[in-house]
This record gives C-alpha cells, structure tokens and sequence, in this order.
C-alpha cells in the first residue's frame, strides 16, 4: 500500500513538471514571435517593399458606426527605384474590405479578398517616382451584429519587386 502511495506521488510530481517545463518553453517562444511580429510590423510600416512606399501604411478609421455604412481611405503609394515596378494582383484578408488601385484617370478593382471569387491580374506598371493610389472599403455591417467590436485587416499589393506590398486599416465598429 505505501509503494503504491509513493509511485502515485513521483507521478503527479512528475507530471508537474512537466506541465511547468513546457509552459515555460511556450512562453519563452510566443515572446520571441511577438518579437518578431513587432519588428516585422515595423518593417512593413516604414518600406512597404523593396520598390513601393507609402505616406501611411496603417490608417485607423476610430469608431465606426454599422448605421453609418461604408467607409473609405485612400493611400498614396509611389516607386522610389529607378526601375518600373509592376503591380500583379491586389486583395484583401476579409470579405468586409475592398479595394481598387487609381492611377490617374484609370481605375482598376475593386478587389476583394482571394477566397470569395477569381482575383485577376492587374499588370499595371508604375514608373520610376510615378505615384498612385489605393482606395480602401470597410463595410462595418458586413459581418452582422458579431461584427462589433475591434478590426484589423489587410491590403496586400503583388508586385514584381519581389516582396508583398501590405496595407492596414483598423477601426472599432460600433451599433
């Protein structure tokens, strides 16, 4: 009866910690990933790509009211290389935001997120210093009443310099 006791103590002491080993090992990664997220946050909002840039990479609507409707923000986007850079493809990371690329009198879009329908190529060419726009569509009423509540979502920009050129928007969507 006593062996039984003292072999069910070592077990749970065991168990333990193990449970405290490898919490400690899960944070110590989700720190560094929140690290790293940060940092690449950071990146992504100073040089949006290798050829790109933008005045702004994130844009806070505030409080966004579901009665209100739509709302809307554009970003100036120009090439700072000396080589034409050419935008492929643009979409969003939620069914709720669209957006359309103007370049002077042309309007290209709108666009939406990859997984709701055929996201075509755009293949416009932006010179070098030439400089254009991306109009961004938050619909506040697009996921119902759960839908309330702090957003953050997307704009993603393929280009041929290589390196994803990404937008933020943020809002806070009341009733």
């Amino acid at each position: 009866m006593k062996k039984i006791n003292i072999i069910g103590v070592v077990i749970a002491i065991l168990l333990l910690g193990g449970i405290i080993w490898a919490s400690r090992s899960a944070d110590k990664n989700a720190a560094l990933n929140n690290t790293s997220n940060k940092s690449a946050a950071a990146d992504s909002l100073t040089n949006l790509s290798g050829s790109l840039s933008a005045e702004e990479a994130a844009f806070d609507f505030g409080a966004v009211s579901m009665a209100a409707g739509n709302v809307r923000h554009s970003f100036k986007i120009k090439n700072n290389s000396g080589q034409p850079v050419t935008i492929a493809k643009i979409y969003t990371s939620c069914m709720c935001t669209t957006a359309e690329l103007i370049k002077g009198d042309k309007k290209f879009g709108p666009f939406e997120m990859p997984g709701h329908g055929y996201i075509p190529k755009i293949n416009e060419i932006v010179a070098p210093g030439e400089e254009a726009e991306i109009e961004v569509v938050f619909d506040p009423t697009a996921h119902g009443p759960a839908g309330v509540g702090r957003i953050q979502r997307a704009v993603t920009v393929e280009n041929s310099s290589g390196q994803p050129f990404n937008l933020q928007i943020s809002a806070l969507v009341t009733p």
